[in-house]
């Protein structure tokens, strides 16, 4: 069983690109796969190996400035889901789109459990969905707002277009998202443009999930996952949506239903939007995929979803 590992951390890197290749060699030497971002602002990214090369990776990352604490989150894969080991420079480790915003100076405060639910039952409290529009279509939380967002670059324009509706009546703005990093960083938008009481779900919608007792929560549905899982429930239980291997959109029980969904293909999402021969090479690829994982081998052209929260877009084949 491969170790996917999704890890991100908000630090002060004045020269990221001295750390490049040191962070290269390692995970190459342990026989990592994967893609890491560095930026100014930190670390994020999404690599698999053995058990023990992974835990050699993120002891080197905890020795960077301000990664003692690295946040990461562990999945599995029966194969291994990438190609190649890359470590990126980036001008940000989750696209915002915004100057001078630097979570590593100020952010909200992290709330979780019981606390959370407390927070966000308050009629004072606006809560905010800060994933996308196709994530938030398969669950969110009770009486959260949806941005209605295609990328987390189109938050900020958001937030100021709507900021005097959204804050009539309201004292206090919590945010979540699936791991962490975007409503983390959102909360240090929030803060730059002067809203004082802002929150965030620690841990974010997964560590909820993992730790929460159902009868307790205050989530509903599912919550989309960028890995081989596409979807979890409560207790991070297997959810019941699949993705679309022509549009990387979750597809769940009813699309499946639909006659406009063909496995490997096309969901009712994007019918149409392919022509012929596009369509066909879909087809050719998922029966090669098939084939190759009854043989189990990884096919050289799949597209696994990995968890990685700077990708936050789903991407056309």
């Amino acid at each position: 069983m491969i170790r996917v590992c999704a890890l991100y951390r908000f630090a002060s890197f004045p020269d990221p690109a001295l750390l490049r290749e040191p962070l290269l060699a390692v995970a190459e030497a342990n026989g990592i796969r994967g893609t890491l971002l560095l930026a100014s602002e930190g670390i994020n990214g999404t690599v698999a190996g053995s058990h023990d090369a992974i835990e050699a990776l993120l002891a080197h990352i905890r020795t960077l400035p301000g990664c003692a604490d690295l946040d990461y989150k562990d999945s599995a894969a029966e194969m291994m889901p990438f190609h190649r080991m890359k470590v990126r420079l980036k001008r940000e480790i989750v696209s915002m789109g915004v100057d001078g915003i630097d979570p590593t100076r100020e952010v909200g405060t992290y709330v979780a459990g019981e606390a959370w639910n407390a927070l966000i039952a308050d009629p004072d409290t606006l809560l905010i969905d800060t994933r996308n529009d196709y994530e938030v279509a398969i669950g969110t939380f009770d009486g959260a707002v949806d941005p209605g967002t295609k990328s987390f670059r189109d938050f900020p324009d958001w937030f100021r277009e709507n900021r005097d509706q959204l804050m009539a009546g309201k004292s206090k703005v919590a945010m979540f998202c699936t791991g962490g990093i975007r409503c983390e960083k959102a909360t240090a938008f929030l803060k730059a443009e002067g809203v004082a009481d802002v929150f965030h779900l620690d841990g974010g919608i997964l560590k909820y999930l993992e730790t929460m007792p159902e009868e307790r929560s205050r989530w509903n549905g599912e919550c989309f996952v960028f890995d081989a899982r596409v979807a979890v429930g409560h207790g991070l239980s297997p959810g019941s949506h699949g993705l679309c291997h022509g549009c990387r959109m979750p597809v769940g029980p009813e699309d499946r239903a639909s006659p406009l969904y063909v496995e490997g293909v096309s969901c009712p999402a994007c019918h149409g939007t392919r022509d012929a021969e596009r369509l066909a090479a879909y087809a050719e690829r998922h029966r090669q995929e098939r084939l190759a994982a009854a043989r189990g081998e990884a096919h050289v052209g799949a597209r696994f979803p990995v968890q990685d929260e700077s990708r936050d877009e789903p991407r056309a084949p």
